[in-house]
């Protein structure tokens, strides 16, 4: 059967905030921010008043029977395991829903006290849009809303600032996809907005991650010349073939392209046709 990842279905973990959390019943309350990406990746805890943030990694990843449907899941489970100076030290538990989170944890393994935690929503409009990352021990530092920076700092201290394509509109989001696009074993992580006409697909700037450099490089144009998308949009990938699939309207059809990477950073175009829409 094909295994294809429709990236762009993946809305709840796209474009979503940190969450900030405290204790629960604890005779002294303690807080914390939990980031976190597409399926739990990217995770990292950061407690209130500490300066330096614990790596997590994803344990296991549970949704409920509605997302083969639809899609979109009514609950999503995550389990993270704790990862300091590269043990294991406890691990954190959540179910985000559609709506709120709930069923929030941390098990500390050295004694097996587990504390319950609960999430200090703040207004809806009190979000500035900022997000981050941690792969592959890079931070990666971006917004949602507000401007068109990726700052990138990495482990041996390089930082490095990168511009991400405009949005049209200031309403419009930005949305973020964590996934392995070149098909090498690394994740890379990928930055979407709407496109620049009736807002129908969505156009992708991708960072591969190059282990050999061991840093994040863009993924460079392909020729399109005999593409029917002149821009990387609505990007989905088979890891069972490893092609990399696009597809953009142009006048009253939906167009798919299809391309192959020949290299770590070089996409090939193979064909393009009529997409079912």
């Amino acid at each position: 059967m094909l295994t294809t990842i429709f990236l762009f279905l993946i809305i709840a973990n796209a474009n979503a905030q940190p969450f900030d959390l405290k204790s629960v019943g604890e005779a002294r309350t303690f807080r914390l921010r939990i980031y976190f990406g597409t399926q739990g990746k990217g995770a990292f805890v950061q407690y209130q008043g500490q300066k330096g943030i614990i790596p997590l990694q994803v344990k296991s990843r549970t949704v409920d029977s509605t997302e083969r449907k639809s899609g979109q899941p009514d609950f999503t489970t995550y389990v993270w395991n704790e990862v300091i100076h590269g043990k294991v030290t406890g691990s954190y538990g959540l179910t985000l829903g559609l709506r709120e989170t709930s069923d929030i944890w941390y098990l500390r393994k050295k004694d097996g006290k587990r504390f319950s935690l609960e999430s200090t929503a703040q207004k809806s409009d009190s979000y500035d849009g900022e997000d981050k990352y941690l792969l592959h021990g890079a931070l990666l530092s971006f917004n949602h809303t507000n401007h068109e920076r990726l700052h990138i700092e990495y482990p041996d201290g390089r930082k490095k600032v990168m511009q991400l394509p405009d949005r049209d509109h200031p309403d419009q989001s930005r949305q973020s996809i964590i996934a392995d696009y070149n098909f090498d074993g690394y994740d890379d992580v990928a930055f979407s907005i709407p496109d620049a006409g009736m807002g129908v697909y969505r156009i992708f700037s991708i960072w591969l991650y190059q282990p050999k450099s061991a840093q994040f490089e863009k993924l460079a144009d392909p020729d399109y010349s005999r593409s029917n998308c002149s821009e990387l949009c609505d990007v989905r990938i088979d890891h069972k073939k490893k092609l990399l699939f696009t597809s953009c309207r142009g006048g009253a059809s939906w167009w798919q392209d299809v391309y192959r990477f020949n290299g770590p950073n070089k996409l090939v175009w193979v064909k393009s046709s009529k997409a079912n829409h």
